[in-house]
């Protein structure tokens, strides 16, 4: 009799280890879904602000008016803080993005076909985002703002 004793100490221990792989492998699948997904809002974000931008600027350029824009954007997406830069070059505009309070170079970038002068970073939780577009010595200058 002593000798079943440990089969079932033995079987419990494996089912233990067992549950244990499962309940982490279900989270780890979890924070990846959870990360694709803010990442995804985070190129929605920077699209958003592309498209407001070009809209914004069509309407600059065609009316010879200066405009700002407030921007619908969430103040955070799901627990982080992100921001947004725009700028510029002499040949692209761009607009990138990335988690965190302190903007940096980013690989998520969004070229805007524009020839245009712009600057400017959001950062969330540290105000509205308005897009303000103005005409400056026959240049078009988009500014991205935190209000």
């Amino acid at each position: 009799m002593p000798s079943i004793i440990p089969g079932y100490v033995y079987s419990l221990f494996a089912a233990l280890i067992v549950g244990t792989i499962i309940v982490c492998s279900c989270s780890a699948i979890m924070l990846n879904i959870k990360n694709k997904a803010e990442t995804q809002q985070l190129n929605n974000i920077t699209e958003y602000i592309a498209t407001q931008s070009l809209t914004l600027v069509s309407e600059t350029s065609a009316n010879n008016l200066n405009s700002t824009q407030y921007l619908s954007i969430p103040t955070q997406i799901g627990t982080k803080q992100y921001w947004v830069r725009i700028a510029n070059n002499s040949e692209t505009t761009w607009i990138e993005s990335g988690f965190g309070t302190t903007a940096i170079q980013s690989q998520q970038d969004l070229t805007i076909p524009a020839t245009i002068s712009a600057s400017g970073t959001f950062i969330s939780n540290s105000g509205r985002a308005f897009l303000n577009c103005q005409i400056e010595n026959k240049t078009i200058v988009l500014t991205l703002t935190n209000r």
